[in-house]
């Protein structure tokens, strides 16, 4: 998932852009007010945009995983460094300090096709 934060105040102007963009209605996530986003067209792909509280507007990814804290240790292991819990995900830095998610994956959302296995 390819997810752009942007500040409160350019949210709208920039929902309105990747719509524009992309050809693609950005849909408002349910539960998630901050959140719009819609599948690319290859269908693996997806994209996002964020509402910050606060900020820089930034590009960030997030990795699905069926089992987040194994994911997040393996990411671990490769110098990636844990910065906050949230939800059902970690936001995490890599080794360059640069901001990504390791986000849960829906139930059913991983096969072979989509997927990698780390066994």
């Amino acid at each position: 998932m390819i997810v752009l934060d942007v500040p409160q105040d350019q949210n709208d102007a920039e929902v309105a852009f990747w719509q524009g963009a992309t050809g693609r209605q950005l849909k408002q996530l349910k539960g998630h007010p901050e959140y719009y986003g819609t599948r690319l067209p290859d269908g693996h792909m997806g994209l996002l945009v964020q509402r910050l509280g606060d900020g820089p507007a930034r590009v960030h990814l997030d990795i699905h995983a069926s089992d987040v804290n194994a994911e997040v240790a393996r990411l671990e292991a490769l110098g990636a460094e844990r910065v906050k819990q949230l939800e059902f995900w970690w936001v995490m830095r890599d080794p360059a300090g640069l901001v990504f998610c390791v986000v849960q994956a829906p139930a059913g959302s991983l096969d072979d096709s989509n997927a990698h296995r780390w066994d």
